[in-house]
């Protein structure tokens, strides 16, 4: 919602003070479809050969997030404290062992069904199942599963940074292609000094639009797109670092109550929850 927003201030503003400036928006206008399609096309080639297959199916995903509000909220993470307040409850009650089916079993786990949320996503159960499998076989110490936590973690921001460097490489190129685009206009133009200076001026304003249109979609478009991705990714990032710090917590000899209270300092201050709600939330969901 805040891109859209984003894009109609900018629009309003550059087209609108162009127009109260007395420019002629026909010009602008007559010439956009052409230089349009020219640099989108070139961009669009240049961005597909840039990128491997994965890379442009992570960048499709990814914009399609950015048009959605960020499901990473302070009800989420109170949701996914409170299931891993209620594993490490069970397992400390009744011994690791009887967290084996939940683990083996994430879909049909009692445990995981009562936070639907958090349960659903497949990336946060697995990363939580692998883990606590490890903690239950007991063949890796804290420090171990620690290092192991974080060349996953890092392997992910990764793989998910990736859109956010073709995205990147997009809006650094965008300006250059408009550069193609006005290039080949003055090309035309000159290609018509015989006609009036009035048709060559337009001529020339329409070749212009390129390096307008380039500049305009490089630093209005395409690199706001990027930087907000990017946040993005960093909040996925900081789900799993509260999910690792409240399990090495509760390796490390700590109760449940305590580990949680380990993962909630993780988080971002916007979204996370007070220790009284937090606490408040984990009995209500005994």
């Amino acid at each position: 919602m805040f891109v859209i927003i984003g894009w109609i201030v900018v629009l309003v503003a550059v087209f609108g003070v162009f127009i109260l400036h007395g420019g002629n928006i026909g010009v602008v206008m007559k010439a956009l479809p052409f230089e349009m399609a020219a640099i989108g096309g070139a961009a669009l080639g240049a961005f597909v050969a840039n990128n491997q297959g994965k890379v442009l199916k992570a960048t499709m995903k990814g914009l399609a997030v950015c048009f959605k509000g960020s499901k990473y909220t302070k009800a989420r993470y109170m949701e996914l404290m409170a299931l891993l307040y209620d594993i490490l409850q069970k397992a400390r009650k009744e011994g690791l062992m009887s967290i084996e089916q939940d683990i083996e079993e994430p879909a049909n786990s009692p445990l995981f069904q009562k936070y639907a949320e958090v349960g659903s996503d497949h990336h946060v159960v697995e990363f939580i199942t692998d883990y606590l499998r490890m903690m239950v076989s007991g063949n890796l110490n804290s420090h171990e599963i620690e290092s192991l936590m974080d060349s996953e973690i890092e392997t992910h921001h990764q793989e998910q940074h990736a859109a956010v460097a073709a995205l990147q490489r997009l809006a650094g190129g965008l300006p250059a292609f408009g550069i193609v685009a006005a290039v080949l206009g003055v090309v035309n133009t000159m290609g018509s000094v015989g006609q009036p200076p009035a048709v060559l001026g337009g001529m020339i304003g329409s070749a212009l639009v390129g390096t307008f249109l380039g500049i305009l979609l490089a630093y209005a478009f395409a690199e706001p797109l990027a930087g907000l991705l990017e946040q993005k990714v960093d909040e996925a990032t900081k789900e799993l670092q509260c999910i690792k710090t409240t399990l090495l917590a509760s390796m490390q000899g700590y109760a449940p109550t305590v580990a949680v209270e380990f993962g909630r300092k993780v988080l971002y201050s916007t979204e996370r929850p007070t220790f009284s709600e937090l606490e408040a939330h984990v009995k209500g969901k005994k």
